[in-house]
Parts: structure tokens; sequence; C-alpha cells
């Protein structure tokens, strides 16, 4: 039966997301069960196309994403794949009415890094930014306002802000990786190679502004998707604190984390201010 595939799908898509972003996974088990599910789905997505360009480096990857990027037209045009992840994917996108600009957008920012390493204007930085992560934002809009197009409106300004913030906080916590291993350098006007802390502040001080927006969108969520949300902000906010108080000089040569003893004391303050309305 077609329902046990679509189930086993699913399954698919929490094991991802579960084994590839254990903060994402624990935002994610704080939403509502009618809508977990889906945003399992929409992260099992992103991240195996996320993959493909960021990791297969003994592979083609061009000719690895330019399959899957068939098998993702295949299963959005027929309502089924036999490869689960996109499988669970076609269900939310049909199921919430996903604009498919936003799909496409994505998939364009992922082709970008199959090739482009140095982003040297805003205007670069930008639209990989919206298609790499705002459009993320909006596909999991959808789902939390139940594909109702008057709220999504409404919330689609904060929907981004928040995008990218999340993005841009990976960015500067993945310099060394992504500077080192990949030889990409995603901010303009950023000397990735001597980082320092003006160029760290102008960094830090944007995606300030990005979360103080996106705040405002958290507030106005259905309570379906308000505690999750907020607490995948909190976890963020608190990773840029840590990259604020590093040094530049250490923030080139380590990964930057949140242990789990803390994740866990923002999730515990994260509830305690969400059930007092304080959110």
């Amino acid at each position: 039966m077609k329902l046990t595939f679509d189930k086993v799908s699913y399954q698919c898509s929490k094991i991802v997301t579960e084994n590839y972003s254990t903060s994402f996974a624990l935002a994610t088990k704080m939403l509502h069960s009618s809508i977990r599910g889906d945003i399992y789905n929409i992260y099992g997505f992103v991240r195996f196309a996320d993959e493909i360009v960021d990791t297969f480096h003994d592979y083609d990857k061009k000719t690895l994403f330019e399959k899957f990027e068939e098998e993702l037209s295949d299963a959005l045009q027929n309502k089924i794949s036999l490869n689960p992840i996109l499988n669970s994917f076609q269900h939310t996108f049909h199921k919430y009415n996903i604009p498919m600009h936003l799909v496409d957008a994505f998939m364009k920012s992922m082709r970008m890094d199959l090739t482009k390493n140095v982003y040297k204007t805003d205007e670069e930085y930008k639209e990989y930014i919206y298609g790499s992560a705002d459009v993320v934002g909006l596909m999991c809009l959808k789902v939390f306002v139940n594909g109702c197009d008057k709220t999504y409106e409404n919330l689609k300004e904060p929907a981004m802000a928040l995008g990218s913030a999340f993005q841009k906080v990976n960015f500067l916590r993945d310099v060394k990786a992504d500077f080192e291993e990949l030889n990409r350098s995603y901010f303009p006007n950023a000397d990735l190679a001597a980082l320092d802390e003006a160029s760290k502040k102008e960094i830090v001080d944007e995606i300030k502004r990005d979360f103080q927006l996106g705040y405002h969108g958290i507030v106005k969520l259905p309570i379906e998707a308000k505690f999750g949300v907020y607490t995948a902000y909190r976890y963020y906010s608190r990773l840029l604190k840590k990259l604020q108080d590093t040094p530049s000089l250490e923030i080139k040569t380590t990964r930057i984390r949140v242990p789990n003893y803390e994740k866990f004391g923002l999730l515990a303050r994260s509830y305690v201010k969400y059930k007092m309305n304080l959110v």
C-alpha cells in the first residue's frame, strides 16, 4: 500500500533531520504534532540538496545534482517518487500549495555552490541568501499558517528575515570550513583570510537586525508553530552571542558550538516564557 510507503518516507525525513541537526530537530519537536512531520519533510529535501554540493567531493557533484533536480521535478509533477525524501517533500509541497518559485530559487542557490566561491557584491550575496535561506523560511511559513494566504503575506517579511539570520549565523560559525575546505566566501566586503573584529562586528550587527525583524513575526505565529520557532530563535541567538564574544582569530580556527546542556537550558527558559505569554 502507498500509505505504508508514504509513512516510511516521512520517517526517513525525520531521521535525516535528527542526524544532521540536533538543534533543528529539537526545535521541530516543539512544534505541534499536526505540522511537525511536514517540517521534517522540508528539512530532508533541503538537506539532501545541500549535501550534494557541500560534501560529495569524491563524486561528480554536478551530475548528482542534475539527477536530483530531475527526480524532484518528476516527484512534484507525478506526486510520487521512489526517493523517500523527495516523496515526503512532494506531499508537503502539494498539501500546503508551496509556490514553485520558492523551490526554484532554492535550487538555483544550491546550483551556485557548484561553481561560485566568492560573493563580491551585495546583490550576489542577497540573491544567494534569498534562495538558500529566505525561501526555506517561507516554505515553513506555508506550513505554520496552514496555507492561509492572508497570514502568509502578513508574516512573509519576518519569516525571510529569520531565515536570513539563521543562515548568516551558520556562515559566521562555519567560516573555517567554508573558506579553508570549500574555498567559499559568502560575506561581501569582508576578507575572511584576515577577518578582524571590525568586520566581524558589521556581520554580527547585520544579523541582529534580521533577528529583530524575525522576532516580530514569531509573536504573531499560530499557536501550533510559535514555541518551536521561538526555540530555534533562542538557540541561534545564543550561538550568535557566543560568536560575538569569540575573538575573530578563534572563529577562523575552530567551530563554535552551543553545548547540549546549554540547549536544554535554553529550551526550559523558552518554555517558561512561552507558557507565561511573554512571547
